[in-house]
């Protein structure tokens, strides 16, 4: 159990080693060890167990073979005594002497004899030869690179580097790292990945499920070393044609249950994960079977009691009672641990998932198990029993229902075995796979293609590729989902989310014995009647509750996903409007935010699910590709009143030589509920009350006229017309002109629904469609701007969120203030009652100003004159882009003289 890495063709280099083994050091804390032998170096990273007989790599008596095993082989003791038959003699009683000795015997052949899950490095001496390879159903991850031979050469070298992460790739210095775009084109566009050797980082790839390499000098080969999946595939030709055998149920069970005692034999503290569905709730009905026998042997389940992990959502009613079944079932032998896993707590640890996961993921259902397994590490135990298997052996996904009647039409079946009786008997099951298409119809809600969603280039580029899963044989989907469909991706996330926390998962579903065992049986033991994994539900009588046995709803620890997106809706929209976002090639920011937006609205069909890949890409992007900002040498400085913002200036020279300097005046938020002429008021007073006896410190020449400028936005809060997105009804008319509009820069303006809706409201449609009309005419004669000429008012105001700015703004929508020189007027009033002398004779008055970083506008003023010049003062927008928390100032004029 731990981990492994290294390399072929790098000469001898500790520094390499060490540093691949560092980073895989949360997959084997309790030890670790290498080798360097020629040309390669192997290292190994163990996860608890006995230091002494543990300890990695094992070399065989006279050096030549060399291992680092990860995983286990759970049929040792079996091969053991074959190979002492053999005259091998053993110096310790680990799985990894007895694979090392059995390929030292019989070759690469003994990979295929093994019963278990492993990626094993095998260094062979005298050929100066490695061989590697990874289980039959690939439990164990095993990833490899080719790396010319000396970092930085630019010839095309013989070097490889292999490691149980992409991590410890990442990690050594002879990777230049860079996205694979097909790969990320086909989980955007068709939700697949791992569905061969390629991964997410162009170059590294995997080895495939019972696949080896060997490396030498100049040779390179690649190829399965079982032929399990073609075994299993006979099994099936032969067995579609028999009918069932009641003995079926008996004989599974028999199987499961000695799947379940190799995997928890000498295995520490081992618990059972419980989703609440069939698959947990069948194996901890087996633990307990073996804990109330002789049969789990010393070293194995604790005697008395089992432990069973679960994560149960926020109105998860349903699955709480399922868990809740199945604990009661077990009687006293079971102590339950259950998590709750909230929005909140998913948003605080999505970085942490993400990075933990090292490639994106379909769906954030895996957290459940993320936070599942972190349950396990502080409960102390080393091993979590999971149903990894089940549903790709047993047909446990809906759609196979679909594959299976599709196969009886094919096959001419009538009757009470025929494809109309299977229909009709999944009716309830095949309605829940096309409700919400058919729910969203009767709502009048539109069709987004995800393929809209994506950069035009790219997709252009890849426009070639398809995915089509096999849908009318079940049996050929069965191999498909097992071997290249579902379950590759399923290990990887149980792996990622169990090492995280040093924490190792066993799959009882996956042992290869059950698995032919399960594909030998006639099709009638997989789906009869409706019901699928048949021989798994007859060998649960009398071991499970009735209503668990036979429950129709997949349970598992899936999270809420649509309900946390929308409670989390602001943070991904900010993800979503973020710049890195908007620069990727992959995706079209303006499309992705139209249907985020029609998402929250609940005008669109998108799915959640494309939203996740879209976040889930952006923020592995973030972790693996974007460079890291640099860390702050010292606390962040909070500014007073008396200094301007980070890379502005206080003071401007105007035309007329008049010098403005501003003081931005830093404020906590505002909202809908607070007062703007005493919260105002409050920061005037603190800004005078903080000067010195002399006033401010003006650069030149004698004082002359001072003014309050307040930023448009906290008097449009404090008027309560500023909306959060979700709030804002948005009519047709506002989504279709909206298209028509440019985002600017800064992701603001009328290019967004909500914004359009909101200019509708305020100058009308009719208005609105005039201006839109003239802006496009304006466009193709080149004047700009013309729909602002046209539409006339404060439209120009009308924000939208800004990723740069701070919550709730970057997620709201906000109209101009209402009676902006009225607001002034109440301002300079206030401020004429309460400033003393001289600061009451100089008060010039107040501006309620509109600015960003690419313009301004005076919205409103009690000052008599030219607003332009009070635009002018601001032409650097001292005030700061959106974040600095600085929504007013007080500028002050100086003259020479």
């Amino acid at each position: 159990m731990g981990a492994i890495a290294g390399y072929h063709g790098l000469g001898s280099d500790e520094g390499l080693l060490a540093r691949m083994s560092d980073a895989l050091a949360h997959r084997g804390p309790d030890g670790a060890g290498h080798v360097i032998d020629g040309g390669a170096g192997l290292a190994h990273r163990r996860l608890g167990g006995d230091p002494a007989a543990g300890d990695a790599p094992i070399t065989t008596d006279g050096g030549r073979f060399t291992i680092v095993l990860d995983g286990a082989v759970h049929n040792h003791p079996q091969l053991r005594r074959e190979l002492e038959d053999l005259g091998h003699v053993f110096a310790g009683d680990t799985d990894a002497e007895v694979a090392l000795q059995a390929f030292a015997e019989w070759g690469t052949v003994a990979f295929d004899r093994f019963n278990g899950m492993f990626a094993v490095a095998i260094w062979d001496r005298e050929s100066q030869r490695l061989t590697l390879a990874r289980d039959h159903f690939g439990i164990r991850p095993l990833y490899v690179c080719r790396v010319p031979e000396t970092a930085g050469d630019e010839a095309d070298g013989a070097a490889w580097l292999f490691a149980s992460e992409i991590t410890a790739i990442l990690a050594s210095g002879h990777y230049d790292r860079r996205p694979n775009d097909r790969t990320i084109y086909r989980y955007l566009r068709f939700r697949v990945h791992e569905d061969g050797r390629e991964t997410f980082f162009d170059g590294v790839e995997r080895l495939e499920p019972g696949e080896m390499m060997t490396i030498s000098a100049g040779r390179v080969e690649r190829r399965p070393f079982t032929r399990l999946r073609e075994e299993l595939a006979a099994l099936g030709e032969q067995a579609v044609q028999r009918r069932g055998d009641p003995a079926a149920a008996g004989a599974y069970l028999d199987q499961l249950t000695e799947a379940v005692r190799r995997r928890t034999a000498s295995a520490g503290v081992v618990a059972t994960s419980l989703s609440g569905g069939l698959d947990g709730a069948a194996i901890a009905a087996v633990v307990d079977r073996l804990l109330g026998s002789a049969g789990a042997g010393p070293g194995g389940p604790d005697p008395t009691r089992q432990l069973t992990l679960s994560a149960i959502f926020p109105d998860a009613a349903d699955q709480q009672r399922a868990v809740d079944a199945v604990v009661a079932g077990l009687g006293e032998r079971v102590d339950s641990r259950r998590v709750s896993p909230t929005a909140t707590d998913f948003k605080n640890d999505l970085r942490d998932f993400v990075r933990t996961q090292g490639e994106p993921l379909v769906s954030s259902g895996p957290y459940g198990q993320f936070r599942v397994m972190r349950e396990a590490a502080e409960a102390g135990v080393a091993v979590v029993l999971d149903g990894q298997g089940a549903d790709e052996t047993l047909a446990g996904y809906v759609p196979h229902l679909s594959v299976y009647v599709r196969q009886l039409r094919s096959q001419g079946a009538t009757g009470a075995t025929g494809a109309a009786s299977e229909l009709t008997r999944s009716a309830d099951l095949l309605y829940r796979l096309g409700r919400h298409r058919l729910s969203a119809r009767l709502r009048g809600r539109r069709g987004v293609p995800t393929s809209t969603l994506l950069g035009a280039e790219f997709s252009a580029a890849y426009a070639q590729e398809t995915y089509a899963p096999e849908g009318a044989n079940l049996r050929r989907r069965l191999l498909e989902d097992l071997f290249a469909g579902s379950l590759p991706a399923l290990l990887r996330y149980a792996d990622r989310n169990a090492m995280r926390f040093s924490v190792e998962t066993r799959q009882p579903f996956l042992d290869p014995d059950l698995v032919r065992l399960v594909f030998g049986l006639p099709d009638d033991a997989i789906i009869r009647d409706g019901w699928n994994k048949r021989v798994l539900r007859d060998a649960m009588v009398g071991l499970l509750p009735e209503s668990v046995r036979r429950t129709r709803t997949k349970v598992g620890f899936t999270t809420p996903q649509g309900e946390w997106f929308m409670r989390l809706k602001n943070h991904i929209y900010g993800v979503f409007l973020s710049e890195s976002f908007a620069d990727r090639p992959y995706v079209d920011q303006t499309e992705v935010l139209h249907a985020f937006e029609g998402w929250i609205k609940g005008t669109s069909t998108i799915d959640s699910m494309v939203f996740w890949r879209l976040l889930n890409l952006e923020l592995w992007l973030q972790e693996f590709f974007d460079e890291a900002p640099a860390e702050e040498a010292a606390p962040v400085h909070v500014k007073t009143d008396y200094e301007p913002n980070a890379r502005k200036q206080l003071d401007l020279t105007l035309p007329d030589d008049t010098v403005a300097r501003r003081y931005p005046l830093r404020t906590d938020l505002f909202t809908r509920d607070d007062a703007l002429l005493e919260r105002t008021m409050a920061h005037v007073d603190r800004f005078f009350g903080g000067l010195p006896d002399a006033g401010p410190d003006h650069a030149a020449g004698t004082s002359g006229r001072w003014f309050l400028f307040i930023s448009e936005k906290i008097v449009a809060i404090t008027q309560g017309r500023s909306y959060f997105i979700w709030d804002i009804k948005v009519g047709r008319p506002a989504r279709l002109l909206s298209k028509y509009v440019t985002r600017t820069p800064a992701g603001i303006g009328l290019g967004s629904p909500f914004t359009m809706q909101l200019a509708i409201e305020e100058a009308g449609l009719p208005r609105v469609a005039y201006a839109a009309v003239g802006g496009a005419v304006g466009k193709v004669v080149g004047r700009r701007g013309l729909f602002y000429d046209l539409v006339g008012g404060d439209i120009r105001a009308i924000d939208g969120p800004t990723e740069y700015s701070v919550y709730p703004a970057n997620v709201s929508a906000k109209l101009a203030p209402k009676d902006p020189d009225d607001v002034a007027a109440q301002l300079s009033a206030a401020i004429r009652a309460r400033v003393p002398e001289p600061w009451r004779s100089t008060f010039g008055g107040s501006v309620v100003m509109d600015a960003n970083d690419i313009g301004r506008n005076a919205l409103g003023t009690d000052v008599p004159g030219d607003k332009a010049r009070f635009e002018a003062m601001f032409a650097d927008n001292p005030l700061g882009q959106g974040s600095e928390q600085t929504p007013m100032a007080l500028v002050f004029e100086q003259r020479e003289g």
